[in-house]
């Protein structure tokens, strides 16, 4: 079984030595009471609730899974639901939501840290009131004043709960495909009728009612995506008061049996003639559906952190005390009988590419939050359109790439443990079983990639990338004067400028040739992360050198973020040079053999 120890104090660095986030609340209307001391409340109560209520849960949850009863109900595992009660009974579902509509109002980059902490904790049970988010940004940003008072109140408490059913059996990603249909009824409603796969949290017990987010095409609509409208259908049909009432015609057709996250419900959902409410206008269903993704893509991301982190903590314990062989420059532990394999440069490895991954991840995605509250809070509009953009170009990279590094860390992990990690007693696999998904909903990593390369930056003329390698040579150059940033900054500046170039070659491979996107596409967005994260620790390395020459009682610490940017710098910002060679080739070796050549 895993243990789960909330990283505060490494979360406090990324918000006050490197993010300044009670400076960036000052600069935000209605944040200017929001400080450290009150942040540090929130999480240290947080880090109780998922120490000690869902942390250990998430064995229960892994061996147990979910059942479906008779009725087509569908039963969580033994304690989920007392913890989700907690949960609402907390107010924790309210943290980060509008205060018209009963939530506390503060901001999206201290939600996000809770969430951050019930992931890591247990993924399969932060995914039931971690969806209801994604399902109030879309009321809330599309939804007419009607749907607002049914279904706002309700999800902001956490008395009811929310999900996406975007892809049907046939589908995969290619939604243009869907068959769901919607008809209206002379009450001004809709008739749902169709069938969603792979529905995280589509039934359980944890709620009163759920609220799905159901992708449907209208009769007569167009062909592809361009025919698609969204609704809300919920499990029980809301009274006019809000009180729940009559069932709807819809229902769990089967739960998946699945690689991880058996504590969470992913069901096979059927809409028979369900009543549904049209959020938005008719056949812009796939834009409007975006919010909730692109906040879900957020979310996976922050899955990727969970699983480095959890892995990088389990390991480092377990390495400590695992006692094998002897250290190759003379022992390290005389009295024992071997050495603890910590000493070992291999095992060494292993643990700083999970710390890099983690903590590098964590200020990547905590920096992405603050762009989400300038986005959501801020009075100037230049500054919005700014975060906007920040933000659509971070979302792709944040989803792909934390989610491949957390699944890497992950099996790392395990490789530390050795074959002790390979059984389910230490529970290290269920963290690779539970991890895997993330590369795979919401968007492959190979649909990430395309969306990053092909439609915002190329589909852009590069235009989209400019604001992002612009502030990394305006960091290089403000950092300039510390001689110890030097090699740091010279590996950046080189890095940036090939980016800019590399975008530019495939833009003009692209022209002769539209498969040169595709073919460079995966390692574009990887090459793309690996920069990105060598500034989020550049920064870092920056920040600790600042307090350390301010004076701190904590010198350990610091020096531990300095050394693991060297780390990383030496041992996996090098994999971009490999990235590079791998996208100059071009499509040709991936698409001159025939298919009928792929034999066995």
């Amino acid at each position: 079984m895993t243990t789960y120890k909330a990283p505060l104090r490494d979360m406090r660095f990324v918000m006050q030595d490197l993010l300044h986030f009670e400076k960036h609340y000052q600069s935000l209307p209605d944040c200017e009471e929001v400080n450290q001391e009150l942040i540090d409340v929130i999480l240290g109560e947080a880090s109780k609730f998922s120490e000690e209520i869902i942390g250990p849960l998430n064995a229960v949850g892994d061996e147990a899974g979910c059942e479906m009863l008779e009725n087509g109900e569908v039963k969580t595992a033994r304690g989920f639901k007392e913890a989700y009660q907690q949960y609402v009974d907390g107010g924790w579902p309210s943290l980060d939501q509008p205060a018209h509509y009963g939530g506390q109002d503060l901001p999206m980059s201290i939600g996000l840290p809770i969430r951050e902490m019930n992931g890591t904790a247990n993924w399969s049970w932060s995914m039931y009131p971690g969806l209801s988010h994604g399902a109030m940004e879309t009321i809330e940003e599309h939804g007419s004043e009607e749907l607002k008072a049914l279904f706002m109140e309700p999800l902001v408490s956490g008395r009811w709960t929310g999900t996406m059913c975007l892809t049907e059996a046939h589908c995969g990603t290619d939604l243009g495909l869907l068959k769901t249909k919607a008809e209206q009824t002379s009450n001004g409603r809709y008739r749902i009728t169709g069938s969603k796969v792979f529905v995280s949290s589509g039934e359980h017990d944890l709620a009163e009612n759920i609220v799905h987010i159901v992708l449907a095409r209208l009769p007569d609509s167009l062909p592809g995506t361009k025919g698609i409208s969204l609704f809300v259908v919920p499990k029980f049909i809301p009274g006019d008061d809000g009180s729940i009432a009559e069932r709807n015609n819809l229902s769990c057709g089967a739960l998946e049996r699945k690689m991880g996250i058996h504590g969470n419900s992913t069901c096979l959902m059927n809409f028979d003639g369900a009543t549904g409410y049209l959020v938005g206008e008719e056949n812009k269903g796939l834009n409007h559906m975006f919010t909730f993704m692109n906040f879900a893509r957020l979310g996976t991301g922050l899955q990727g952190l969970a699983h480095a982190e959890l892995a990088f903590q389990n390991s480092l314990a377990y390495t400590r005390d695992r006692l094998q062989m002897r250290s190759l420059s003379g022992p390290k532990n005389p009295a024992g009988p071997a050495d603890p394999i910590i000493v070992h440069p291999d095992v060494r490895r292993m643990l700083l590419t999970q710390k890099a991954f983690a903590e590098g991840g964590r200020a990547l995605i905590y920096f992405a939050s603050t762009q989400g509250d300038i986005l959501t809070k801020s009075d100037d509009p230049e500054a919005r359109e700014l975060a906007n953009h920040v933000l659509g170009f971070l979302t792709p990279i944040i989803k792909a790439f934390l989610t491949e590094t957390g699944f890497e860390s992950a099996n790392l992990g395990l490789q530390c443990f050795g074959g002790h990690g390979y059984i389910n007693e230490w529970g290290v696999e269920q963290n690779v079983r539970d991890a895997r998904i993330g590369m795979l909903y919401e968007g492959t990593t190979g649909i990430q990639a395309l969306d990053l390369l092909g439609r915002k930056v190329l589909g852009t003329r590069g235009e989209a990338l400019m604001p992002v390698t612009s502030f990394i040579l305006d960091f290089c150059k403000r950092s300039r004067g510390r001689k110890e940033m030097r090699p740091y900054l010279k590996t950046l500046v080189r890095l940036t400028k090939q980016w800019k170039s590399l975008t530019r070659k495939i833009g003009f491979a692209a022209m002769r040739n539209r498969d040169a996107v595709g073919a460079a596409s995966v390692d574009y967005i990887m090459f793309s992360g690996y920069i990105l994260l060598g500034v989020a620790w550049a920064a870092s390395a920056r920040a600790a050198y600042r307090r350390l020459e301010q004076g701190t009682k904590e010198e350990a610490f610091y020096r531990a973020k300095i050394q693991t940017a060297e780390f990383y710098f030496a041992k996996i910002l090098p994999r971009t040079t490999s990235l590079l060679e791998t996208m100059s080739t071009g499509p040709d070796p991936l698409m001159t053999m025939d298919e009928n050549q792929f034999m066995f």
